[in-house]
């Protein structure tokens, strides 16, 4: 018998040691393809400059410095070559850097709260950007080099800093394969001529990318001085080099908003570092067209682009796969999330968008504004976007996707390019006060300030919108308490310990919202209480949805109750 088992007991050892060493071999593989290599800086003596802190909430390394305004805003000066604009922005925003990592992380753990898939995810999007530095250029990889030399270690367990840092890059791409979760839906404008008071180009946008509050919490407005190109200004966060919102010193400026994408397969440049690139080097539309457009994206996006040397604005439409370029025969454009060039008029996705999604009652509401508030100033175009109405000025509830103003931007911005004066809203949102900044005035007299001043062009500033003090401003910061409060019972089975008057009051707090009404439909639903359910269902259906998606929902949780209420009339009644 043994000389019979020894062999076969063998025989399974070598197999399994064989495992193994195809599995150690496939993890040493996978490890290798998805460890992206930081770039190597010929000049390193930036790393051993030391930060000053000479006030509170103020950092200084030579000319360089970052520092709380009175405003909130966190505002940053910094200049040099790339690897040395990375090391000081990084050693200045240090902090911020390891508070706006970990909101990101904090928000995906509530998304996704199942640490095996988010282990998973983890490796799905290592994968996924495998590749990701072949497409940015040797100078963006250095200033993010430079920057993740100072990120948190408490975060290696995600990856290295390098690592991490770039594939954040990606972030504003990446939701694209999220949108059921909100995370991007944006909306921008540009007026000229006769629709502008003063006849030059004026421009407005909600960047409405929405990663927690405590994400938005800390933005900085970055004043940059590369050793190549322009000089530019845009809102960014700590570690992040990418341009979402800017403009630079010759008057053009950089928006963008996400259109409706594939789940991407692998990555490309992101939409944030074309938007950058263009920030520091084109001076016309034709120019930032020429950029994008030597540019591989993995998403698609309209950059909408103004421009002091042409007197007006225009929009890239960039896909994975084309480009196109929308001009106005008219003195305004507008720009949602979906294409409107003829090259986008038959693709699937883009028609598919366009029906299923907020993005064109929200375009045909601020068509509606600008016909109806021109000529405008900086102060019209800011009352356009903290608009919270639908189409014709009705009540649609706060906080509705379709309307210009959502109640999430993580910020609002004006520009003024032939002035170069840029307008920044400060929280909440974009109904706080809008902060002027002159970047003629920034890069010629404020560039090397040694001391903590205010930088702002005090007035200049917009004032908050009434809104703020309003009782309908109370009721939203009580129903977002309130909903994520109702969310969580439902969640977890625990409805039972809301107090008597909670639906009452939950209904007063946001009465013209759907999501309300649809969340008392689920409450009275894990009742057993159908036919309260159905009604709720019914009330919810009756209102403004945004996506199509959530009217099929609702849809269905009507026809679940009819369903229960036919099995069993006078159940919960």
């Amino acid at each position: 018998m043994a000389d019979h088992t020894h062999p076969r007991l063998r025989r399974i050892v070598l197999i399994f040691l064989l495992l193994l060493a195809i599995i150690a071999g496939l993890a040493l593989w996978f490890h290798y393809r998805t460890t992206l290599i930081p770039p190597e800086p010929q000049d390193t003596t930036s790393v051993n400059l030391v930060t000053e802190n000479p006030a509170p909430d103020f950092y200084r390394i030579g000319p360089n410095w970052l520092k709380k305004s009175s405003s909130g805003l966190w505002e940053m000066y910094i200049e040099g070559k790339p690897f040395e604009r990375g090391v000081i922005n990084g050693k200045l925003s240090k902090h911020l850097i390891a508070a706006q990592e970990k909101a990101f992380i904090d928000q995906i753990r509530e998304m996704v709260p199942s640490a095996f898939y988010l282990h998973f995810l983890k490796y799905l999007i290592y994968w996924f950007n495998r590749d990701l530095d072949k497409y940015l250029t040797e100078e963006y990889k250095l200033e993010i080099y430079g920057i993740s030399l100072s990120a948190s270690p408490q975060f290696d367990f995600i990856g290295s800093n390098y690592q991490r840092i770039l594939n954040y890059h990606s972030a504003h791409d990446i939701g694209h394969a999220l949108q059921d979760y909100r995370l991007v839906g944006c909306t921008s404008f540009g007026v000229w001529s006769e629709k502008s008071k003063d006849s030059n180009l004026i421009i407005g946008r909600n960047f409405d990318f929405y990663v927690g509050d405590e994400f938005a919490r800390n933005k900085i407005i970055c004043f940059e001085k590369p050793d190549q190109g322009f000089g530019f200004m845009m809102v960014t966060w700590g570690g992040m080099v990418g341009a979402v919102s800017g403009m630079n010193e010759a008057g053009l400026t950089v928006t963008i908003n996400a259109a409706k994408s594939e789940i991407p397969t692998s990555a490309r440049t992101p939409i944030s570092i074309v938007a950058r690139e263009i920030l520091q080097y084109a001076s016309t539309i034709s120019e930032a067209y020429a950029i994008a457009g030597k540019r591989q994206t993995f998403v698609s996006e309209s950059i909408l682009i103004g421009s002091a040397k042409d007197g007006k604005a225009a929009i890239i439409e960039k896909s994975p796969f084309k480009i196109a370029l929308v001009t106005s025969s008219t003195s305004d454009i507008c720009c949602a999330n979906h294409f409107q060039s003829p090259e986008f008029d038959s693709d699937p996705l883009n028609i598919l968008n366009k029906k299923e999604n907020a993005s064109v009652y929200r375009y045909k509401r601020l068509v509606q504004d600008i016909a109806g508030n021109s000529p405008l100033d900086y102060r019209g175009v800011a009352a356009i976007l903290r608009d919270r109405q639908g189409l014709n000025g009705i009540n649609i509830g706060m906080g509705n996707e379709k309307a210009m103003n959502q109640l999430i931007a993580h910020h609002s911005i004006i520009f003024m390019p032939e002035k170069l004066l840029v307008w920044v809203s400060t929280s909440p949102w974009q109904i706080g006060p809008y902060v002027c900044y002159d970047l003629y005035k920034i890069f010629h007299n404020f560039a090397r300030l040694q001391q903590k001043v205010e930088i702002t062009e005090a007035a200049l500033t917009i004032p908050s919108d009434d809104f703020l003090e309003s009782i309908d401003y109370r009721n939203f910061m009580q129903f977002i308490v309130m909903r994520k409060d109702l969310r969580q019972k439902l969640k977890f089975g625990k409805t039972n310990l809301l107090p008597g008057s909670f639906l009452h009051d939950f209904r007063n707090s946001n009465p013209m919202c759907y999501e309300v009404y649809e969340l008392i439909g689920d409450y009275y639903y894990q009742n057993n209480q159908w036919m309260h359910a159905q009604a709720e269902y019914r009330h919810a259906l009756s209102l403004v949805i945004p996506r199509l998606n959530e009217k099929r929902r609702i849809i269905g949780k009507l026809a679940e109750c009819n369903v229960r209420i036919i099995k069993a009339p006078r159940q919960g009644e």
